[in-house]
């Protein structure tokens, strides 16, 4: 029997989203394929009960071939087709073995057969069907209406509808109905269906939330940012939809040998008949000898050997916010043996925030003014250097003052009057502030932020600083500087990677040293590229591939995609990830928690160790029957019952992926940061 892995994953309705969705699981008889084996199981058993009692044969005769029909119809038009298109099903050996079975008299016997057979199938297709609920549960959990506010007040509205730009009002206990930003109210929110994070998450003016995830105690008003059919659940199932309708490359091989196999054993199969035969064997006896070896040597187990375990896979790190594009990914992600990985939004959280505001000694306003006065400039700038200025101006409570005749150079620095002063903000050496990078006490107060600034705030969490003056008039007032903060979980990550390669990752960026080498200090990596080029990462990359190594990059930006694409495997950052990134790499990353790239390629591992397992198993089965068979005598039921209970164990094997456990065991602990 040639498994069949349903890949069909359909949307369903969902409950209020007053209430938590339940989790859905396909019932047994929605299965037709249950259906049918229910139908010639019942029909076997009343046929078995009247003939073992000794009726006539019309009277179980047609209960025999109801079961014959019932359970056989299916695998019988399915390897017609196979055949009429010059493929030999093995399902339709079966098929011809039972019916071969009838023609000398083993009528029952050949209905077990039949029965055995398709229950079989019918466990195949609930194991696979358990394998899409993992993932549709995910759909259950969005709601299927919100609370949008306009200005005429509030109105229900289907999720289907929202835009971007609508505002959500969520009360609480309700679930989240988009992806989007929370515009105010304080609340926390239960992610555990998307990040796996156990505990709620506090949620406050600008924090990101997600579709389905279920609000707490507060009320929250939020803008969506995102389509229905781009929000996070979304694009996890649509991902593993297009996942499992690939084939891993062991899958594809055993189907490249399938063939040959198959007309290996029918040519065997003649031979077991035919041969006993010739030297005056029954008939009976050979034919059923031959069936039973065609049944046992069959390789169903074998091709269901490969599937279940890496779908099951893809499906449980969907669960957890990584969404691997396909069997072939999940496979070779499981194969690196090296690592590379990108600074800024990888490593580092790629925002800049400022982390220390100096005044210049006896010349400048205290610190908050200092701030105020930069932010004032900096408020009509688009950069993200001034949009980080005025973020942390705001979260002081600062008053932000008008500003006029703002004047930005890209790249140098802004200026604008403010308060009646002309206020400059720009690096040292930038137009803005070449008047006074002669200044003895800023050069001062400069070199020692510089060295200062890792250190400014939390400490071991800033890493590569970016130092800015101000003045007011061309007179330096003070100096700030602003940082890339480190991902928390980056020190064990890397230390996880390092554990399960056998090497340290190395560290590609396009930063210059000073602050690649900071990361790396933090982070406990001693092999630095630093001032890349997009094509410096890609030859790095080969570089190590050239000395055997298969490599997995991590990275986020449109820089990173040729290196994503030349690795053997790459995985990016979701949440700020460039759509290059995006749809170059074999995995996402979904809301850039960097300690799921070594759970998920724990998992991968995993899925090929089971996929190992499931070969030895279907493999051992098979031998032991075959020899079974032409070494002794092997009922036809016991060698059914054999064949077909390896299929179904190596089937379930694979499932055990989808179980919790199967990702805890590959958590990365929270060990903090490096100071």
């Amino acid at each position: 029997m040639v498994a069949r892995v349903s890949t069909t994953l359909t949307p369903v309705r969902v409950p209020s989203p007053a209430h938590p969705a339940p989790r859905r699981r396909t019932r047994v008889l929605a299965l037709p394929e249950a259906r049918w084996a229910l139908a010639s199981t019942v029909a076997f058993l009343a046929a078995l009960a009247l003939d073992l009692g000794g009726l006539t044969w019309w009277a179980y005769g047609p209960l025999y071939a109801v079961a014959y029909v019932t359970g056989g119809w299916e695998p019988a038009l399915e390897g017609l087709r196979a055949l009429r298109g010059r493929t030999l099903d093995v399902d339709l050996m079966m098929i011809v073995a039972a019916l071969g079975a009838a023609a000398i008299g083993q009528v029952r016997d050949g209905a077990l057969l039949i029965v055995i057979f398709a229950t079989s199938g019918a466990l195949e297709a609930l194991a696979t069907a358990r394998t899409a609920d993992s993932v549709r549960g995910l759909l259950d959990l969005a709601p299927s209406m919100a609370t949008r506010v306009t200005e005429n007040g509030e109105e229900p509205v289907p999720t289907s509808e929202l835009a971007v730009g609508d505002v959500l009002l969520i009360r609480p206990g309700e679930r989240i109905g988009a992806d989007g930003r929370v515009l105010d109210g304080a609340s926390e929110a239960d992610q555990a269906s998307i990040t796996g994070e156990p505990l709620p998450v506090t949620k406050g003016p600008g924090d990101e939330v997600f579709a389905g995830t279920l609000n707490g105690t507060g009320v929250l008003r939020v803008r969506v940012e995102r389509d229905s059919a781009d929000s996070v659940i979304a694009r996890i199932v649509t991902l593993v939809e297009e996942a499992s309708r690939t084939k891993a490359p062991t899958q594809l091989f055993i189907e490249k040998v399938e063939q040959r196999y198959a007309l290996g054993m029918v040519i065997a199969t003649l031979a077991v008949f035919g041969v006993p035969l010739t030297f005056g064997t029954d008939l009976t006896d050979a034919l059923l000898r031959a069936m039973t070896f065609m049944i046992v040597a069959s390789p169903c187990a074998v091709v269901l050997a490969t599937m279940p375990p890496l779908l099951s896979a893809i499906a449980n790190a969907g669960r957890h916010g990584v969404l691997v594009k396909s069997a072939v990914a999940m496979e070779r992600l499981g194969e690196v043996d090296a690592v590379a990985l990108d600074k800024t939004g990888t490593l580092t959280e790629g925002t800049p925030e400022v982390s220390a505001v100096r005044p210049l000694p006896g010349s400048g306003p205290a610190p908050d003014a200092l701030l105020a006065l930069a932010a004032a400039a900096e408020h009509p700038s688009e950069h993200p250097l001034g949009r980080a200025v005025v973020r942390a101006a705001r979260e002081r409570g600062l008053r932000i003052a008008d500003a006029r005749d703002f004047a930005a150079v890209p790249g140098r620095g802004v200026t604008a009057v403010v308060g009646g002063r002309v206020i400059g903000v720009g690096r040292a050496g930038s137009p803005v502030t070449e008047a006074v990078d002669a200044d003895a006490d800023a050069t001062g107060v400069v070199d020692a932020l510089r060295a200062d600034a890792p250190r400014a705030a939390v400490p071991g969490t800033e890493v590569g600083d970016t130092v800015v003056l101000v003045t007011g008039d061309g007179v330096p007032l003070g100096i700030l500087a602003l940082t890339d903060r480190l991902r928390p979980h980056a020190p064990a990550t890397t230390a996880a990677l390092t554990a399960l390669t056998g090497t340290a990752p190395v560290l590609l960026t396009g930063d210059n040293a000073r602050a690649a080498a900071r990361v790396a200090e933090a982070t406990g990596l001693t092999d630095v590229r630093a001032d890349l080029l997009p094509e410096g990462k890609v030859d790095v990359v080969r570089e190590l591939q050239d000395a055997g190594r298969k490599v997995l990059f991590v990275g986020d930006g449109v820089n990173d995609a040729p290196a994503l694409a030349a690795a053997h495997s790459g995985i990016a950052m979701g949440r700020a990830g460039s759509d290059l990134a995006l749809e170059t790499a074999d995995a996402v990353v979904v809301r850039d928690e960097l300690a799921t790239v070594p759970s998920v390629v724990r998992l991968s591992r995993a899925a090929r160790r089971l996929v190992v397992q499931n070969l030895v198993i279907a493999g051992t089965f098979i031998t032991g029957l075959v020899l079974w068979d032409l070494l002794g005598h092997l009922p036809l039921p016991l060698g059914v019952a054999g064949h077909e209970g390896s299929t179904v164990l190596v089937g379930l094997n694979g499932l055990r992926l989808l179980r919790e456990s199967a990702w805890r065991s590959g958590e990365v602990p929270f060990q903090g940061t490096r100071g």
